[in-house]
């Protein structure tokens, strides 16, 4: 399935130009930091005493040492439980409220939403931490066996699975939807899935800001992460050469995760586009073309000269009866009260090819299967096909109407008068509703109950240093900035490579490339980067806490395979088929990225000691201090100014955006929305 319009060699060549701030970008802040901890591996020293070579010998000290197999098979362990909720929690839910219909499944957006904007790692753990007060009782006194180094890893698990819950829930069910709007989701649906899977034992084998905030690796290491043996060895006991090992040999692993995802994504023809929009509050429906009469003036007469030519099929004649010979290939008819079936015995001749046919509120149905092919969309007198039917763009079959749509953004042929035909969404039944919303209202006070400990935490705690303008402004400024350029750069090579095709269908196989860093995160490259910052001179200054990283890898491939979907189904110009309907996304991702920058605490940690550079997480971190009892900010790094903006812009792109969203893979089609 091609754009029916191929690039010739200069847009070839501007696609490429427009990978190069990417290409630069991953030159500058992956590959050189990528060498340099490699290089520093093999070295023994660091700050506090001169570097010499060791060659293997810090790799040999870690496979030797039975904390660094202890920290590894916790790590692994802390991945269970949210990969469970990721890989059958999710995608259940995802599938109940895709069958329940437009509502619930826009209400299980809108819900879901708030986990997302609110979850903060650092909060979230200072919360349960209240849990170690003697006067505390409830799920948050679950926190008790923190104290035993017997029952600390059990209870730290437990609480990393309630305190994800909620937030693995929602980003699975926002990747799951859309895999669900393909005609077969079932391939769509497990390649989603295995993505999925590598992200969350990617981001489980970089945690720190739970576990060095709840325990800090203890009691006695029994609860040490290799995020954390990372930093012991490198910021606590000065081991440069140790800690870059832990983190080359994490990279590794997160490398071939990131590369197995590329390929996975390449091989299947993953791609992203958009339905049109019905149905939404705020949104024009599609326009619906005139229908032509059945027989008499303006009906067609021939399957070869009208507008049922190229395998395009006839719309019913609401409520009338008539001789199906009229249409001898797959012609239409109605049935009582307007509705139509076919294949079934008795019916009208023509109807077992799959003509179409109008219900009684103008739906239409086809074939034993329920479903609805698209229609050819009518000028005037239903003559000729529509003007975007004849380029190649695939007409959709619209609610209310039994004529067709012209739509950019749904598969064509490539070839002018030909039209590829996608069946519709199914209508969602009473008991698809019904099931819907009871899979939503469990999950929903599920991760109600889960977020207790910390919604109580921020209603009794007081506001702190953590709450100052001052460390808002630490926290967010550099946060956009560095979503902004990250995200950005990352735009502009995915209208090249995804929008623009310089190696034509091979082109997504240009993210190669950027694979090996899909799923690395700053932790990795803090010793090389703390190095290069602290040779700049910038420890200690507002820019050092600006994300080094110039180009982010996710957003790059997510953008990639939207602006390859929307370039293969359009029959508009690259501005309006591919640029426009994907900048939303830009910014989508952009939002995404800043919270996570702002909610880090790993690299501001390590860059900034004075108290006036703190950010809100380090701050916070600052004010828990272990075991101690001082009463957190817990609400500080997420105020409620940013969480009312926030949640007010995922929920306006979950309703008019992301809910338009569908996966597919290699031929597969989409299934036409029903609302």
């Amino acid at each position: 399935m091609t754009s029916p319009n191929p690039p010739g060699t200069g847009t070839r060549l501007v696609g490429l130009l427009l990978a190069v701030p990417a290409l630069v970008g991953t030159l500058i802040t992956l590959v050189l930091p990528t060498a340099q901890t490699i290089w520093l591996s093999f070295q023994s020293g660091g700050v506090l005493r001169k570097s010499t070579y060791a060659g293997t010998d810090n790799y040999a000290k870690l496979l030797g040492d039975d904390a660094s197999w202890r920290a590894l098979g916790f790590t692994v362990s802390l991945v269970g439980f949210p990969l469970l909720v990721a890989l059958v929690v999710g995608p259940l839910l995802a599938l109940a409220l895709d069958r329940a219909g437009p509502w619930p499944r826009r209400a299980g957006r809108v819900l879901l939403s708030l986990a997302v904007v609110t979850f903060s790692p650092v909060a979230v753990a200072a919360s349960w931490l209240r849990g170690l007060m003697p006067e505390e009782s409830g799920l948050v006194a679950l926190a008790e066996g923190l104290r035993d180094p017997a029952t600390a890893p059990g209870t730290l698990r437990l609480i990393v699975a309630a305190a994800t819950f909620g937030l693995v829930c929602a980003l699975a069910v926002i990747a799951f939807l859309p895999a669900l709007r393909g005609h077969t989701p079932g391939p769509a649906t497990v390649a989603v899935g295995v993505l999925v899977a590598f992200a969350i034992v990617a981001a489980g084998l970089q945690t720190f800001a739970l576990s060095q905030v709840l325990t800090g690796g203890g009691p006695q290491r029994a609860t040490q992460t290799l995020a954390g043996l990372q930093y012991d060895y490198a910021f606590r006991t000065a081991e440069f050469g140790l800690g870059a090992a832990v983190a080359t040999l994490t990279g590794a692993v997160l490398g071939v995760l990131g590369i197995a995802a590329t390929i996975i994504a390449a091989a299947s023809g993953l791609r992203i586009t958009l339905t049109p929009k019905t149905g939404l509050p705020g949104l024009p429906d599609l326009p619906e073309p005139p229908t032509p009469p059945a027989f008499g003036p303006g009906a067609p007469t021939s399957a070869q000269h009208g507008p049922f030519a190229s395998g395009a099929q006839a719309p019913a004649a609401l409520g009338q009866q008539g001789p199906t010979a009229f249409f001898p290939h797959g012609g239409a008819a109605s049935g009582q009260g307007g509705q139509a079936a076919f294949g079934q015995q008795g019916s009208l001749p023509g109807g077992a090819q799959g003509g179409a046919a109008s219900g009684p509120q103008g739906a239409v149905t086809s074939g034993s299967q329920g479903q609805t092919p698209f229609g050819a969309a009518f000028g005037a007198h239903g003559s000729q096909p529509h003007s975007g039917h004849a380029q190649g763009g695939a007409p959709e079959a619209h609610d209310g109407g039994a004529g067709g749509v012209t739509s950019p953004y749904l598969p064509g042929s490539g070839q002018p008068g030909k039209a590829r035909q996608a069946p519709a969404r199914r209508a969602a039944t009473p008991a698809g509703v019904a099931i819907g919303v009871a899979a939503l209202a469990v999950v929903v006070v599920a991760a109600f109950v889960l977020a207790w400990p910390w919604m109580d935490g921020v209603l009794a705690s007081r506001a702190g240093a953590a709450s100052s303008l001052r460390a808002q402004v630490n926290t967010w400024v550099p946060a956009v900035i560095g979503a902004v350029v990250s995200v950005g750069v990352a735009y502009l090579a995915a209208l090249g490579i995804g929008g623009l095709r310089p190696l034509g269908r091979a082109s997504e196989w240009l993210l190669l490339i950027f694979a090996p860093w899909l799923f690395v995160g700053a932790g990795p490259f803090s010793v090389a980067n703390w190095q290069n910052v602290r040779n700049l001179g910038l420890i200690d200054t507002f820019p050092a806490l600006i994300p080094p990283l110039l180009v982010s890898v996710p957003a790059l491939l997510v953008l990639t395979l939207l602006c390859k979907g929307l370039a293969e189904r359009t029959d508009r110009d690259f501005f309006s088929g591919v640029f426009l309907p994907s900048l939303p996304m830009a910014g989508i991702l952009a939002g995404a990225v800043t919270l996570v920058n702002a909610h880090d605490v790993q690299w501001p940690l390590l860059v900034v000691q004075h108290t006036d550079l703190f950010t809100a997480p380090v701050a916070q971190m600052a004010q828990v201090g272990g075991f101690s009892r001082a009463a957190a900010d817990i609400g500080a790094a997420t105020p409620l100014v940013v969480v009312a903006v926030g949640l007010a812009v995922l929920v306006t792109a979950q309703l008019l955006y992301l809910d338009r969203l569908a996966v597919t893979t290699k031929d597969s089609r989409v299934r036409t929305p029903v609302s």
